[in-house]
């Protein structure tokens, strides 16, 4: 008799916990942690964000990371089974949003490194609407999230788990400041992999721009 596959996590994920002796374990994570929509901390959690870090595939399998940011809210919890959040003119690759329209399943994480060093697992299923559609759907999205700016497409995403990434190994980082400028030292972003600009040799210190 073949059993039915257990309600989260990949055929893969399941036979490698068979042969490492971790399905027991892996259980009880399913059992507590993992739930099929946000919770209400889950929603005040991603409230309090800056930023998000995305996960997202072509066809192939082929996989993209990306990295999101924005005022606290930018990423928006429309209720406890969907959220969206917009998407501004980059450098017109959109390699993300390319990949969601061949394959729609994005993963969302966030993690809090100032404050309860923790991080919340969103995984899902998207799809892109344009700035006037979702609006008309849902008047309550949040204007004004880059002054001047208005987003090109949102991404709503239909909620299938969310969990937590614990605390263990995340770092504490300080809010800084953003500089008025580039220090001379660095490339601009342009060429800051490119090779065209060398940038400080590691370890060198950039020169002070104060005065």
């Amino acid at each position: 008799m073949t059993l039915p596959p257990p309600p989260f996590g990949s055929a893969g994920e399941h036979r490698l916990q068979q042969r490492l002796g971790t399905t027991e374990r892996a259980a009880r994570f399913y059992d507590q942690q993992v739930r099929p929509c946000l919770t209400p901390e889950m929603r005040a959690f991603i409230g309090r964000q800056a930023m998000v870090f995305l996960a997202t595939a072509d066809s192939r399998g082929e996989c993209d990371a990306s990295f999101r940011a924005g005022p606290p809210g930018f990423v928006h919890v429309l209720d406890d089974q969907a959220l969206a959040y917009p998407e501004f003119r980059g450098n017109g690759v959109l390699a993300s949003a390319g990949n969601m329209t061949e394959n729609p399943h994005l993963g969302m994480l966030f993690v809090d490194f100032t404050h309860h060093h923790v991080g919340l697992h969103v995984n899902g299923v998207a799809r892109l609407y344009g700035d006037t559609e979702l609006r008309a759907l849902h008047p309550t999205l949040p204007t004004g999230i880059a002054p001047g700016r208005a987003p090109e497409l949102w991404v709503h995403l239909r909620v299938e788990e969310a969990y937590i990434h614990c605390s263990k190994y995340i770092p504490h980082l300080e809010p800084a400041p953003r500089p008025a400028g580039h220090s001379p030292a660095r490339p601009k972003d342009a060429a800051y992999f490119t090779g065209s600009q060398r940038p400080a040799p590691v370890g060198a210190p950039y020169p002070s721009t104060e005065g």
